[in-house]
């Protein structure tokens, strides 16, 4: 039965990225999939050399793109594009008073942030008292906030006064990343050089995706090989330490691929709202060996997609050793870890879920 098409809203999405963000990847993947859902989008964004290439982009995907120098050019296209509500993100403390004081709304802020680093040791009050004052009172400005799990909704309302707070979980094209067939993955490892147990590490080399635990974890279990796919600040120094059993891949356009060749993948993060990189190696098949932390709960329950680690590099070392010895736990891990997204993960629900709640906010549902 064909989905009868409902009367669209036409909403503006704003960023002030200077380069391209998980925010921005985002944004790339769900507008066009919210179409069929009655959203219709445009986004503004600086014209910046960072955003050069996404630009381009979002207008092969027949995206309307606003490049400004200034807000009075968002202005501008707000006024002629009659938007029913306008979604900010911002990549800049106090970031979101500048979009206030400038266009006309109604507003909605989209909150990717990931409001808390999980570090042993580091008062969490006093890294909240931060958020407060750089991001949160500036973000309750807007009439509605979305961000992308239930943890962090839960979050903004009890730690910083959010009561019009929604959750929208991510999602990830459950066709684009998906399990191989034994003869596929076969070829890819082959192709990739994995000859032993393969551990992938997605992540920038930043401090809250914690490469430096990565780089001990590797060093304890030498029989396991590790690949690093990303770039970073932390990229010389993490190559100056590293063991023979690490590979750096750099910034990878194949990750579909690289889902489905590697064994498992690690994600010692010590910080996330919920995780792209995670959903998508669930979405492969891939099981997650991944920090204990509330965002990466969400995704992944103990002993069923992955192993959650509470206890530091021995409990990393630990849990991949116990799963490269143990290739069953692997196989039947993968089968769940697909089954979990296909559950509430897939795009198709990300945009269903996320359009629903535009047209709810917009007064058009």
């Amino acid at each position: 039965m064909t989905r009868p098409v409902p009367v669209p809203i036409r909403v503006l999405f704003v960023t002030d990225a200077p380069a391209v963000g998980g925010s921005e990847v985002y944004m790339r993947e769900i507008i066009p999939s919210m179409r069929p859902f009655g959203v219709q989008s445009e986004v503004a964004m600086p014209a910046a050399a960072g955003t050069a290439d996404f630009r381009a982009q979002l207008s092969e995907r027949s995206i309307p793109v606003h490049a400004y120098r200034d807000l009075k050019q968002v202005v501008s296209a707000e006024r002629t594009g009659d938007f029913d509500l306008t979604v900010l993100s911002s990549w800049n403390a106090l970031g979101y008073r500048k979009y206030y004081a400038a266009l006309q709304g109604p507003f909605v802020s989209l909150v990717h942030d990931q409001l808390m680093l999980h570090i042993p040791g580091l008062p969490q009050a006093v890294y909240r008292a931060f958020y407060e004052v750089l991001q949160a009172r500036d973000i309750r400005g807007a009439q509605h906030v979305v961000t992308v799990s239930h943890w962090a909704a839960a979050y903004l309302r009890r730690h910083h006064r959010m009561s019009q707070v929604h959750a929208v979980p991510n999602g990830v094209d459950v066709n684009k990343f998906c399990p191989a067939s034994d003869a596929e993955r076969r070829t890819l490892r082959k192709a990739y050089d994995f000859r032993r147990f393969t551990v992938l590490v997605p992540a920038r080399m930043s401090i809250e995706k914690n490469h430096p635990a990565v780089m001990a974890v590797a060093r304890a279990v030498p029989h396991l090989d590790f690949v690093l796919v990303g770039t970073g600040y932390l990229e010389g120094v993490l190559r100056r330490v590293a063991t023979p059993n690490v590979r750096f891949f750099g910034k990878r356009d194949d990750m579909p691929e690289l889902y489905r060749a590697a064994d498992v993948v690690l994600q010692p993060t010590i910080a996330e709202n919920q995780s792209l990189a995670t959903l998508e190696a669930l979405s492969s098949g891939t099981p997650v060996v991944t920090n204990d932390i509330p965002a990466q709960r969400e995704l992944v329950t103990f002993g069923q997609e992955g192993l959650l680690v509470g206890s530091g590099v021995s409990g990393y070392a630990t849990a991949l050793r116990s799963l490269a010895a143990h290739p069953e736990h692997l196989g039947r891990m993968g089968k769940a870890a697909r089954e979990r997204v296909l559950g509430g993960h897939t795009l198709e629900q990300n945009a269903a879920g996320l359009a629903g709640l535009l047209r709810q906010l917009s007064g058009r549902p």
